[in-house]
């Protein structure tokens, strides 16, 4: 998937969620953070195989990934690839509640 395919896709997904989360986290800020991730997952990616191990996600710049690559890599095949990770921020991103106290909890 084209890195462009993917902010449009994100972009989409933020237009479904609630107001709240917009203000919590911004889209902007989405959008940085998944280059980042995409640009940091090339440079962890020692073979260039397009996909990273665990010890590749822990020995690299990747954090997000080391920490939750049990629940990225569902397939359980011992490698992620920047499909799986997106998939994961998009479900996280679909299924985080509303911070408390935002509009979405009022009536």
């Amino acid at each position: 998937m084209s890195r462009y395919a993917l902010v449009f896709g994100l972009v989409s997904l933020a237009a479904c969620l609630p107001t709240g989360l917009h203000a919590q986290s911004g889209m902007n800020g989405i959008v940085r953070g998944v280059t980042a991730l995409d640009k940091n997952f090339d440079a962890a990616d020692r073979n260039h195989d397009g996909k990273l191990s665990k010890a590749e996600a822990q020995a690299g710049s990747v954090a997000f990934i080391a920490d939750h690559f049990d629940a990225i890599d569902a397939g359980h095949t011992g490698f992620v690839t920047k499909a799986e990770v997106h998939a994961y921020i998009e479900h996280m991103l679909m299924h985080t509640p509303p911070a408390p106290g935002s509009s979405a909890d009022k009536p």
